[in-house]
């Protein structure tokens, strides 16, 4: 594939303006998209019931992560914990949004996941990421047992 740069070196009368980058957030008019003032948004495909999790919580979840080309870059089929301020700042907004028993659709921006950095070999730089995450149990992180090394 051509770089812009090479292309307007050939041929600088011709070349075509570069195409905006592929989002795959819908616009808040498709289905029922709400979006939060940080940019995050998301869809409920299963209304939990309860309190939702805060920054002092562990939560337990199932989740999909996919990029923009629908790939999957992480999963965690299996009930997985983790404390809500131990994921980049999207998902864990994502988490305060929801509640027990809950199933979502999140679209984080990337300003809000891994940004202009990306993560070497798994998710490029400046991407928007999909989460489909199931909420299935919350407490707060006092009342987890402390990790051993």
């Amino acid at each position: 594939m051509l770089s812009l740069a090479l292309l307007l070196a050939v041929a600088p009368a011709q070349a075509p303006k570069p195409a905006p980058p592929r989002s795959f957030i819908p616009p808040v008019s498709a289905r029922a998209v709400v979006t939060t003032p940080s940019g995050l948004r998301f869809e409920t495909l299963r209304p939990g019931a309860g309190p939702k999790p805060t920054t002092a919580d562990l939560v337990l979840v199932t989740y999909e992560g996919h990029l923009a080309d629908g790939s999957l870059f992480d999963a965690g089929p299996q009930p997985t914990a983790f404390p809500v301020t131990g994921v980049v700042p999207g998902f864990a907004e994502a988490l305060q949004l929801m509640q027990k028993g809950g199933r979502y659709r999140f679209w984080i921006p990337s300003a809000l996941a891994y940004g202009a950095e990306g993560v070497p070999g798994a998710i490029p730089p400046n991407a928007e990421l999909e989460f489909i995450v199931t909420l299935i149990d919350m407490k707060p992180a006092e009342a987890a047992p402390a990790a051993t090394p």
